[in-house]
């Protein structure tokens, strides 16, 4: 076990407000200087999660671990964290170095310390030349630099992000996604980031928890996530666009869906029967032969395309590594790769492990 500080264990969390029930007994272990993201729709749980670690919120039932020590009803200032929101919540009477200083005021930091740790602080975030301005007169990019430089002036072991680069536009958002994760490394603390953004998740986080409805559908690395989704609510969430699902037969060493047949990839011990054949747009291609479908709708996307093509009721899209010319309502044959398929039960929803 790591002697570092920052490790966070939720213990059958409950959250309700009023008659809705917003976190469903969560089980979650965040190790020490881990970049953990909680990734979800809105709604999901995610920041009720967040808030909880942060002590803004008390569990109606289980309890929170921060190094072994219980701080379930803890009141935020005795569990050494520091939160960016997504709206920055700065005081915009005060300066820069007034704003990144303030948590070292209230901490009741020597006054002839305070100036050097800010200046350092918002030299890591590059806004050190504008210490003496106002937030008013600041770009949205510049504001939320201040926000992370009032978080981390005070060295805390656990750094909780809550939307923070939702406010920034996509440009200024991948600099700063970037930046974020080194800083995250060179301060070598724990970070937890709330999102519902998954390319942010998935390049950021170290490992991450899908929230679905109040409950954590899956934890894993952002590869065990992508490539081995838990169950089929993680399949058809995960992904830009995500996984189709398509019912389908399994037969022996087939699967088989209408007079399509495919071979599968490794052994198989289950009974024959339906199943939910899953496979990325990307793992799709057009062939002279294949499942037969009928183009509704293409999108160019600079580099390549994605097709919405209709099989019976179903809509199936397809990424292609280039652009073409194709009407909407032509005949097409997709061929799919066997190699990246993936099977759900119908009934319980999970994945059938291929092997």
């Amino acid at each position: 076990m790591s002697n570092k500080k920052g490790r966070i264990s939720l213990r059958g969390v409950r959250k309700v407000f009023g008659s809705f029930e917003a976190l469903k007994s969560i089980d979650l272990e965040i190790e020490p200087v881990e970049f953990f993201a909680l990734l979800g729709p809105s709604g999901s749980g995610k920041s009720t999660t967040l808030r909880v670690i942060a002590g803004l919120e008390t569990p109606d039932d289980g309890a929170i671990f921060v190094d072994d020590e219980d701080v379930t009803f803890g009141p935020p200032g005795e569990r050494d964290v520091a939160m960016v929101f997504q709206n920055y919540a700065l005081y915009p009477h005060m300066t820069l170095a007034e704003n990144i200083g303030f948590p070292l005021k209230m901490d009741k930091v020597p006054k002839a310390d305070i100036p050097g740790r800010v200046r350092e602080a918002a030299a890591k975030v590059k806004i050190d030349h504008l210490l003496h301005r106002r937030p008013g007169q600041l770009s949205g990019g510049q504001q939320q630099r201040c926000a992370l430089a009032r978080a981390i002036v005070r060295q805390p072991k656990l750094f909780l992000l809550d939307e923070p680069l939702s406010n920034l536009d996509a440009q200024l958002r991948l600099e700063t996604r970037v930046e974020l994760k080194k800083l995250q490394r060179e301060l070598d603390v724990t970070a937890v980031y709330v999102t519902h953004d998954q390319e942010e998740a998935m390049t950021l986080a170290d490992r991450m928890a899908v929230f679905l409805d109040g409950e954590i559908a899956q934890i894993g690395t952002p590869d065990e996530v992508f490539n081995k989704p838990a169950n089929m609510a993680v399949a058809a969430f995960i992904g830009s666009p995500p996984m189709n699902l398509i019912a389908a037969q399994l037969d022996g060493s087939e699967i088989r869906i209408g007079d399509y047949r495919l071979a599968l990839p490794g052994q198989n011990t289950r009974p024959p029967g339906p199943v939910i054949l899953g496979i990325r747009p990307s793992h799709i291609t057009l062939s002279d032969s294949g499942l037969k479908a009928s183009l509704y709708l293409s999108e160019n996307l600079g580099e390549g395309m994605l097709l919405n093509c209709l099989y019976g009721v179903d809509m199936i899209k397809v990424r292609l590594p280039e652009v073409r010319r194709i009407n909407d309502g032509a005949a097409l044959n997709l061929k799919f790769d066997p190699g990246q398929i993936h099977l759900f039960d119908p009934e319980s929803r999970t994945r059938i492990e291929i092997g």
